[in-house]
């Protein structure tokens, strides 16, 4: 089975990306979606965050903002963080691993944001790393409610930036030239990474 990791800074186009490997057939494995689940009513995340980070559960789930005040720009605290959420996103992953095997999918696909900043780039075989020019994020991110030059200067600032991410990337899906275009390049990918089966 064939690992690739997908990432890509704020606003790049990473989840509709994903989205068109899934249509291909891939599974993809969402570690964002995870911790919403984590951090969902019930979710296994709960308890622990609620217990470090006092306030910040409403109504039986972690309230996001909450978290993020009491944790951004906070190294020592995000650290904190980390500590509790990481170990059950290991978890989570590994059941969609074993889904996956036994579904006999011959590539899976791990949609981390940040997988070059956490190291993950090392335990998969090939990395795509989504990109567009710097203008068209700006636009896209500012686009969004609530979303701010503030806040988007400060998630910029804890991500590689992308020329990094562009030079260290095994592949590259330029979204700014439209859905077909993209489209076409996850298909080449995908033939790609299924001609040339990793090495041992």
């Amino acid at each position: 089975m064939i690992l690739l990791g997908l990432t890509g800074s704020i606003g790049m186009g990473k989840s509709t990306t994903a989205a068109m490997f899934a249509a291909e057939g891939v599974p993809v494995y969402d570690a964002d979606a995870e911790v919403h689940r984590l951090y969902a009513n019930g979710g296994a995340a709960v308890g622990p965050v609620g217990a470090a980070f006092p306030g910040v559960v409403k109504d039986g789930a972690i309230d996001r903002a909450a978290l993020s005040a009491q944790v951004v720009g906070k190294p020592e605290a995000l650290q904190k963080l980390e500590a509790i959420v990481h170990p059950l996103v290991a978890q989570t992953r590994a059941a969609f691993f074993e889904k996956a095997e036994a579904a006999g999918a011959d590539v899976v696909l791990l949609d981390i944001p940040l997988l070059y900043e956490t190291g993950g780039e090392g335990k998969v075989d090939k990395v795509v790393v989504v990109s567009a020019p710097a203008e068209v994020q700006r636009q896209r991110v500012l686009a969004r409610p609530d979303m701010t030059e503030a806040k988007l200067q400060a998630i910029l600032h804890r991500q590689l930036p992308d020329a990094e991410k562009r030079r260290r990337a095994d592949f590259v899906v330029d979204t700014a030239q439209g859905l077909d275009f993209a489209r076409a390049e996850v298909r080449k990918i995908l033939a790609s990474v299924r001609f040339q089966p990793r090495s041992a």
